[in-house]
């Protein structure tokens, strides 16, 4: 984009975090900032009709603001440019001081697996000696990161949102971890979705990487435009062919030609159960980590670093929260000795026996799809799993994930204010589960019972699982929030039963 923003007068419209982050980069970059809010006090006008159109030069879009917002359709049809951060971000970036030249960006999108990709990646590079931080959609934005001079490399979560407005960004690598429906309402249909989700593809340089076990991905990396020395790479939990990584008998196997010789054969790289965190306690791996893994492996081995350094910053790796994580365990009385309340409850266990008998509460609220919430479900065995869902389903369907996965299920506890998608699922596909439908109101109490219908319905040996395949915003304040209340919930309904055990 041509367009000298000294001399420009950019409209920020929305004060979250991009928005209020674009701000702060803009004072004294640009020769005004205005911002808009409706709902924020601090920002310079509350309303799109106050906006005098006749002297904005460009305008950056929060998010949340849709292509077919009336503010955005009016400045596109004044043509004037309608940016997101990321674009401005690119826009704006400075040369770092190790290499006087703007630090690469690795790009990762897709459906589900982005955050934890992207954590991975960063962390290979960080332990590799880079100043190489997680920003972006992860919720760090990229425009101050894209200006600070300290930083060597950006690993930059990408959302379909932001990736609608950006236009010229340019990656050093990039990936797509997956592609399902989601977010449809706002793109206007799954085509319109995915060719946002294409753009990270535009001209990366090193390598682009893509889940070969997803045809729809491979098929977006085979007609990409990259640059020509650029290596596409697959990852795939099966065996790989040559230019992919993949899994062999329990093994890591690079036949990419990232590794010293693996154009030619397949090169062994390490074991799947060195890498703690992508497996549960008594060893069971769970898949679409394990495919984040191999995704995060081949953009940091694509970005240069060396395969040893590499694979000791992913055994390394401690994952975020509310991505399948375990928040609190409870022993039933006859192994009152044992019952643990949550201190510890991320350790992993020695003994795969006490797993068999405890009820464990895990914590995956970034599952707000029914794709994600599919790939939490598939990670435990067969009739163990008290699944709390629900939420604001965003225009999704979810006959075909209580279908596929009715089978993993004891019982299901329904929250949120947009029920009716979940139960007629239940209804039409799995109707022998028995339900505990939450009441919306009163919101303040809505984890508490949904955590004590899903505590009573669990045995000995079940998981109490919170992937609520839908988004949070109608009675918590993130999925974060969501996530911290249901450990909070777990923990105080596990310290109920042993009051009333030794009383």
């Amino acid at each position: 984009m041509m367009l000298d923003i000294a001399k420009a007068t950019v409209l920020v419209a929305g004060m979250g975090v991009s928005g209020r982050s674009a701000c702060e980069v803009l004072a004294g970059r640009a020769e005004r900032v205005i911002s808009v809010d409706e709902g924020t006090s601090e920002a310079d006008l509350h309303s799109f009709d106050n906006v005098d159109w006749s002297g904005i030069d460009l305008v950056m879009s929060s998010p949340v603001f849709n292509p077919r917002t009336p503010f955005i359709l009016e400045a596109q049809r004044r043509n004037i440019p309608v940016v997101s951060e990321v674009e401005l971000a690119w826009m704006l970036r400075v040369e770092s001081r190790s290499s006087n030249r703007p630090a690469p960006w690795i790009g990762i999108t897709g459906t589900n697996g982005k955050t934890s990709t992207t954590e991975m990646t960063s962390a290979m590079l960080c332990d590799a000696g880079e100043v190489a931080p997680a920003v972006g959609n992860i919720g760090k934005a990229v425009s101050h990161a894209a200006v600070d001079s300290q930083n060597q490399a950006l690993c930059v979560e990408l959302s379909s949102f932001q990736l609608h407005f950006t236009q010229s960004m340019r990656l050093e690598c990039a990936a797509i971890t997956n592609l399902a429906d989601d977010h449809l309402d706002w793109h206007g249909g799954f085509a319109n979705y995915a060719a946002d989700k294409a753009k990270v593809y535009r001209g990366v340089e090193k390598a682009l990487v893509y889940n070969a076990d997803d045809p729809r991905v491979t098929e977006l990396a085979r007609e990409a435009k990259a640059s020509p020395a650029c290596r596409k790479v697959g990852f795939t939990l099966k065996q790989p062919q040559p230019g992919q990584l993949g899994i062999v008998e329990s093994r890591i196997v690079d036949h990419s030609g990232l590794t010293e010789g693996s154009d030619a054969q397949a090169v062994s790289l390490c074991s799947i159960q060195e890498l703690r965190h992508l497996c549960e306690p008594d060893g069971t791996v769970y898949p679409h980590l394990l495919a984040d893994a191999l995704c995060a492996l081949a953009l940091a081995l694509g970005h240069g670093v060396p395969v040893r350094q590499a694979l000791e910053g992913l055994k390394s790796f401690k994952p975020g929260g509310h991505r399948i994580q375990t928040v609190a365990r409870y022993l039933p009385a006859h192994d009152a000795s044992a019952s643990d309340i949550g201190a510890d409850a991320e350790a992993q266990h020695d003994d795969a026996a006490a797993t068999r008998r405890e009820i464990r509460f895990v914590d995956d609220s970034k599952a707000t799809n029914a794709h994600a919430a599919g790939a939490s479900l598939s990670s435990f065995p067969d009739a163990s799993v008290v699944w709390i869902a629900g939420g604001l389903a965003k225009g999704g369907h979810f006959d075909e994930l209580v279908s596929t996965y009715a089978g993993k299920m004891t019982a299901a506890v329904i929250i949120g204010v947009d029920q009716r998608p979940l139960l007629d699922a239940f209804a039409s596909e799995a109707p022998q589960i028995p339900l505990s439908v939450i009441p919306a109101e009163p919101r303040d109490t809505v984890m508490q019972r949904a955590v004590e219908a899903a505590a009573d319905a669990a045995h000995p040996g079940d998981v109490v699982l919170m992937a609520p395949a839908c988004a949070s915003m109608d009675q918590f304040v993130s999925y974060a929030d969501r996530g911290e209340q249901f450990a909070r919930q777990a923990k105080a309904w596990i310290e109920g039963q042993q009051t009333v055990r030794h009383a």
